[in-house]
């Protein structure tokens, strides 16, 4: 199909949202911390690398209304920053990605 038919399907999917789509704002896509959890991290690695991100294991994850919060730790006593993100569990939207110091 190539090139050509995904530019114009990416513009007809821009242009209107309702057809064919499941993502309505409504039914939750992300169901479960596995999954939140894998495509948080397929995210944090790209942007923090893949070591940093997995010694801050065990994550925080936690599902409040139609969010996904995690957050990296630190051993106690440790210094330094962690991670977090907040995605929304109906389409994945990152709402917000920081890393501390």
């Amino acid at each position: 199909m190539g090139k050509k038919y995904a530019e114009e399907e990416l513009k007809f999917a821009l242009s209107d949202t309702a057809n064919h789509n499941v993502i309505n704002k409504k039914a939750t896509i992300i169901k479960d911390s596995f999954t939140a959890t894998t495509i948080a991290e397929t995210v944090l690695f790209e942007i923090y690398g893949k070591a940093n991100i997995i010694k801050q294991k065990p994550y925080e994850v936690y599902h409040i209304d139609n969010y996904w919060f995690l957050k990296g730790t630190l051993p106690k006593g440790s210094l330094g920053g962690t991670f977090l993100i907040i995605m929304d569990d109906r389409n994945s939207q990152i709402i917000k990605i920081t890393h501390g110091k």
